[in-house]
């Protein structure tokens, strides 16, 4: 079941790679093929918005939630100033909700119109994020769009889209890896993914942020 809320990559192909770089690289061969990447922006944007900047202060909001029930609570209330509290304010950034994943709902976001986001805490939108097929499919599809990003649901999870606007943008608040019991705000920031906070990916297992 699913809601809407309205509201170049170079083939090496040697050993030198490990099964996730492997798996990373076959997934971003099949996004090019479905149309939600340009595989000659990819390798420009992703070291300087996708390592450096962005998604890594989501992930501290992230971790901090998953450590803290009142910073958690404040969150899910007023997630604007809760975000705001830890630095990271400012352009598109002015209105956000938080959306949590729980074991009966997922959260997956789209804008539908063009590509509003939360740049101060995901930084700037990835090139699929802004694609017609995406913007299109997530609303169609959500379930499909999942699967083409290799996230498989329980059937009985329900899986609602929210509509990214000028006036609102949302972060998706995912669920809390098991066996991260009395691991740091670092630790746990190291397993929260951009796509997580955007509802097309879960967070890594604490074995394969080692």
């Amino acid at each position: 079941m699913a809601t809407h809320e309205h509201h170049d990559h170079h083939d090496h192909g040697h050993s030198e790679l490990d099964a996730t770089e492997l798996r990373v690289r076959a997934l971003q061969t099949l996004l090019a093929e479905k149309g939600y990447i340009d595989p000659a922006a990819l390798d420009a944007i992703v070291d300087t918005y996708q390592t450096r900047v962005g998604p890594r202060n989501g992930a501290r909001v992230i971790a901090r939630a998953w450590s803290d029930p009142a910073f958690r609570d404040w969150l899910m209330r007023d997630a604007t100033a809760a975000v705001a509290s830890l630095g990271y304010a400012g352009r598109q950034g002015e209105h956000l909700v938080a959306v949590p994943n729980t074991e009966e709902v997922h959260n997956m976001v789209v804008c539908t119109l063009c590509s509003c986001y939360p740049w101060p805490v995901l930084g700037l939108p990835p090139t699929w994020y802004k694609s017609a097929p995406y913007r299109s499919r997530a609303v169609r599809d959500p379930r499909g769009v999942l699967a083409d990003f290799g996230v498989t649901l329980p059937a009985g999870r329900q899986v609602r889209v929210w509509d990214s606007t000028a006036e609102v943008r949302y972060l998706v608040l995912p669920q809390r890896p098991a066996g991260t019991e009395g691991w740091s705000e670092e630790q746990l920031a190291a397993l929260v993914t951009r796509d997580s906070m955007i509802g097309t990916g879960l967070p890594l297992s604490p074995g394969a942020a080692a």
